[in-house]
Parts: structure tokens; C-alpha cells; sequence
């Protein structure tokens, strides 16, 4: 049977995941919270996660998307990571948005590696949770 209205089998499956050296994890666990709110499965990973972590943890957990949340400065490095080894996994079907302390001159260079959406400082829970729902398992995506 096909997805009516962007549901599959169960709720939306997000991994919310803190990756690399940054150690302030406060809007990840918002961010957790308001999609497990809005009726969303999440997994939260905790922090100083390697990319392989978040990936292996995404493919066990049958998730459908990655939330990354980094303040560190390594986005373009760990962002990229994450989708290579997505790609390399035959788990390119995860999608993948992120936020945090992310310069406007990066948005559009992550966004070409694969990044499907950036939330910057100021974004809401309620704008991610309505991006979420409108992005994930979509029918074109699949």
C-alpha cells in the first residue's frame, strides 16, 4: 500500500545526534523533544558522536531522517561525513537536516553535498517540526 499524506508504516523514526567535539547539547534535546511531541519517534545519541556512530545508530533504528546539531564550526566536515557514509551504506534514502551556528555562505555549499535543510539560531520548533513532516517520506523521495 502506498503513503497517503507522507505516512508510512508507524511514526516519522528521527535521529537527532550531536556530532564531533561540541559539547553544548541544549537545542538538540528541544529539538528531540518537540518532534516527540509533534508525535514523532526520536533517538537521541547523545553528544561527541563520530559520524560512523550516527550512521551505524540511523540504519539500526530504521530512521528516516538525521537531525544534526553542531555549534562547533565543523559543519561543512561532519555534515559531509555523514552523507558519504550514508551514500556508502545504501542508506542515502535517510534524509539529512541539521542546525545550529551555521554562517548564511555555508547553507548553500551544504545544501549542494546533500544536506536537505539548515535551521540557524532563531528557527522554531514548530517551523522544524512542519519542515519534517513535509520532507520525510515523501512519495518522490522514495
Amino acid at each position: 500500500m502506498e503513503a497517503v499524506m507522507g505516512v508510512a508504516a508507524g511514526p516519522i523514526r528521527v535521529v537527532v545526534a550531536k556530532p564531533g567535539l561540541d559539547g553544548h547539547d541544549r537545542g538538540a534535546k528541544v529539538i528531540a523533544r518537540a518532534l516527540r511531541d509533534a508525535g514523532m519517534e526520536v533517538i537521541y545519541t547523545g553528544l561527541h558522536q563520530t559520524p560512523e556512530q550516527i550512521v551505524d545508530t540511523a540504519i539500526q533504528e530504521d530512521a528516516d531522517a538525521i537531525g544534526l546539531s553542531i555549534l562547533s564550526g565543523a559543519h561543512n566536515t561532519l555534515f559531509a561525513a555523514v552523507i558519504e557514509l550514508l551514500e556508502k551504506r545504501d542508506a542515502a534514502d535517510i534524509l539529512v537536516f541539521g542546525g545550529g551556528i551555521i554562517p548564511e555562505a555555508d547553507i548553500a555549499p551544504l545544501k549542494e553535498k546533500g544536506v536537505a535543510e539548515i535551521f540557524t539560531p532563531g528557527a522554531t520548533t514548530a517551523s522544524i517540526v512542519d519542515w519534517v513532516r513535509a520532507n520525510v517520506r515523501q512519495p518522490a523521495q522514495a
